[in-house]
């Protein structure tokens, strides 16, 4: 249970907690921004109706095109709320990518497309829905929910987590906090270990619309345009392998992370300046900004392939996320037949 206190000289002053008056307005809130527990979705729809009558307080889509069922506790019981967004899960599983249009087309001020891209700076994936999460918000959450949503998870896999809000009132103002019951980040994984094939370390990289022969031959990965994208980048820690993708094309290189991220205008190779040798205006048109600079990690290429002769066959995995695990088996056993990984050799 998180406690607030005001900080009076030597003294620490415990802030009073409150309760939330009407607890619809939390739904009000994360339907807005959706951030305020952390999630970063797409709204597809509130009071989605299910094929049984249910109504899902919110529905949203990640930018994997993976569905989130966000469901207010009000004051049902453990079982109660449990139950019912499992049951809504059972109905969010079986919507097939048509579907989830249709649900948007009922709900957004706008085509899904447009809107995804907007939201996530990326393209809708051509196959939606490939799994889903359950969120429970509440403004407490009682030990008996708390024990059976952890157990669900942690023994389970079921991608199920709790968000709570904490109300405190001081000087005449309403403030709040939000805490994840579980650290969500350690929810998908474990659910990810239970519903998708196991992850054999290897890394798949987008190269977008970067400058694909300057990261071939300068030996580096890039993104940036915002900290939701070059954020990404931190998955890649030295040592790490990869498979670099270029958008409409296909596999274009493998090679060995070298260096953790750092800002474009702070990457050298060979002692100069990235800067100095790309010109181009991703690397320099935010170059003082830290929320928009492009960030860089040192890669040592494997094998690479110019861009006209990019590998690639019809139903490869591909991603719009910048960094990603990649976990497709016949599309791993096809890029290392044709990078010729067992006998990898570092480019000249």
């Amino acid at each position: 249970m998180t406690s607030l206190f005001e900080i009076q000289g030597p003294q620490l002053v415990a802030v009073p907690r409150k309760k939330l008056a009407n607890e619809q307005m939390l739904e009000e809130w994360i339907a807005k921004d959706p951030r305020l527990i952390g999630l970063d979705i797409l709204v597809l729809g509130r009071q989605v109706i299910t094929k049984s009558g249910g109504r899902i307080d919110i529905l949203g889509i990640g930018r994997e095109g993976d569905l989130a069922i966000i469901e207010l506790k009000r004051d049902r019981t453990p079982r109660d709320i449990v139950a019912q967004v499992l049951d809504y899960a059972s109905w969010v599983r079986g919507l097939t990518t048509k579907q989830v249009y249709d649900i948007a087309a009922e709900n957004l001020h706008g085509p899904l497309g447009e809107l995804f891209k907007q939201a996530f700076g990326v393209d809708l994936p051509r196959s939606l829905n490939e799994s889903h999460s359950m969120v429970i918000v509440a403004s407490d959450f009682d030990a008996s929910s708390q024990r059976i949503v952890t157990y669900l998870n942690e023994e389970h896999g079921v991608s199920i987590n709790a968000a709570f809000f904490n109300v405190f009132e001081h000087d005449g103002k309403i403030l709040l906090s939000t805490n994840w019951l579980m650290e969500q980040a350690e929810v998908a994984q474990r659910s990810e270990s239970r519903t998708k094939a196991p992850w054999g370390g290897l890394w798949y990289a987008n190269v977008g619309d970067r400058p694909w022969e300057a990261l071939r031959s300068c030996g580096f990965l890039s993104a940036g345009g915002g900290r939701f994208f070059s954020n990404q980048l931190r998955s890649l820690q030295p040592g790490a392998n990869l498979y670099a993708y270029k958008k409409g094309k296909g596999y274009v290189g493998y090679g060995e992370v070298t260096t953790e991220v750092v800002p474009a205008k702070q990457f050298e190779v060979n002692g100069v300046p990235l800067l100095q040798l790309v010109k181009h205006p991703k690397f320099d048109q935010h170059r003082d900004d830290p929320d928009r600079a492009e960030y860089v990690v040192g890669v040592r290429w494997l094998k690479t392939f110019p861009v006209e002769h990019a590998k690639t066959f019809h139903g490869i995995f591909t991603n719009p996320s910048v960094v990603c695990k990649l976990r497709d088996t016949k599309t791993i056993e096809f890029l290392k037949q044709q990078f010729e990984q067992e006998n990898q050799q570092p480019i000249a």
